[in-house]
């Protein structure tokens, strides 16, 4: 399915409504399933949650998670802990993103895991095996926090608990603050001391929880104000005071020309027009927001240097060379000389097509679409690879389109 985008307004207005957070809804799946309580409610109707809520329940030796890259990462761990034989496989994307550093680490407690294709690559064969905890274990932290939490979620119920000592440059630290902000909320008190993350023998609470909205998926809502300049949009049930690191992106909004006012029942992004001279940011701490920021960058003029992207590699796709690729469609010249860095000095091109391709990625579908408001006529392709977090995502951009 294709989505042509258009739009001939110059003031944007609405109502736009999230689902619910992705990571938070995952977490509490696995501390759900290890703790003996119901499901969460208002949890995400995202593709990734519902694979890993089904991989969860079932009792099948085969699970396919497909592309849902954090259920292959936590499954793994949960499935080294529970027992049993499984074969833990996904989609031939899957087949290419790393997982030996998690695997490493679980072997070393005791784990049974074989690679069935190349090594150091999905898909796994899991059987039983008694883990042993009572150690510190070393865990390279610079290529996915996924790794970390999935290995913290699992460690309490390990006999004598697990420290880790994290190694590298952390990635992504604010979805380890998530888990450890989660795992409190299920009754185990985690100990931060620097790169150490120190983890008690107990077992875990069970726990009511209801999942807050996506602020994440706010960041298409923030683009779109941005890039049109005029306009309001309200979103309800988004907290200030959350777990996710990405709420925090707010700050950097301000610079592209769009205020948040925060509300009892939610948020009302407005745009006000003043923007900076040069954008210069460092997501290390956002990844998933990066791309956004860029394209919402080369549409309003603005030149940026942005880095923090090392994690951006390994996603559904390379977003690194995918969206250098596709703004080159749209007449903009990106610099990739640095790794993990992504510059624009204001270099154009002639524009050479309106079709987007979304390398069966659903953030990229989600950071182009905002393009259409500037250049009408834009073609989304495969733009239901949405579902992989935000299914509802077409639908609420037409109710502001309208």
């Amino acid at each position: 399915m294709d989505r042509v985008i258009a739009w001939d307004k110059t003031k944007i207005e609405g109502v736009a409504v999230l689902p619910a957070s992705k990571s938070i809804s995952n977490r509490a799946l696995v501390l759900c399933a290890l703790a003996g309580c119901p499901v969460p409610e208002n949890l995400s109707d995202s593709d990734d949650t519902r694979v890993l809520r089904e991989a969860l329940s079932t009792s099948d030796r085969l699970v396919n998670v497909g592309h849902a890259g954090t259920a292959m990462r936590f499954l793994t761990a949960y499935f080294a802990l529970k027992g049993g034989v499984r074969e833990l496989t996904g989609s031939e994307r899957m087949k290419q993103r790393p997982v030996q550093v998690l695997v490493d680490a679980l072997r070393e407690l005791g784990a049974s895991i074989a690679y069935m294709g190349d090594e150091g690559f999905p898909p796994l064969w899991i059987t039983s095996a008694p883990l042993q905890g009572g150690r510190s274990l070393s865990l390279d932290a610079s290529v996915s926090s996924q790794y970390v939490s999935a290995l913290m979620m699992i460690a309490p119920l390990l006999p004598g608990g697990l420290t880790l000592d994290l190694e590298e440059r952390i990635v992504s630290a604010a979805y380890i603050r998530m888990t450890v902000g989660m795992m409190r909320l299920f009754g185990v008190d985690v100990r931060l001391e620097g790169k150490k993350i120190i983890i008690p023998e107990k077992g875990y609470i069970p726990v009511n929880l209801r999942v807050e909205s996506d602020w994440t998926a706010a960041s298409y809502f923030y683009e779109m104000v941005s890039i049109v300049g005029l306009g309001e949009i309200f979103i309800s049930d988004l907290k200030k005071d959350s777990l996710q690191g990405d709420a925090l992106q707010y700050r950097l909004w301000e610079q592209l020309g769009v205020q948040t006012e925060w509300q009892e029942s939610g948020v009302l992004l407005r745009g006000v027009g003043e923007n900076t001279d040069f954008f210069e940011a460092d997501f290390t701490e956002m990844p998933d927001l990066a791309l956004t920021f860029i394209v919402t960058c080369c549409l309003k003029d603005i030149p940026f240097h942005i880095c923090g992207l090392e994690t951006l590699y390994v996603k559904e796709c390379d977003r690194v060379a995918a969206s250098i690729r596709e703004l080159h469609k749209l007449g903009y010249d990106l610099d990739v000389s640095v790794h993990g860095e992504l510059s624009w000095n204001r270099e154009r091109n002639t524009l050479i097509s309106l079709e987007i391709d979304t390398y069966q990625d659903h953030r990229m579908a989600m950071a182009f679409a905002p393009v259409g408001l500037k250049l009408p006529g834009l073609v989304i392709r495969n733009a239901g690879v949405v579902t992989k977090s935000f299914p509802t995502f077409w639908e609420q951009l037409d109710k502001l389109l309208i």
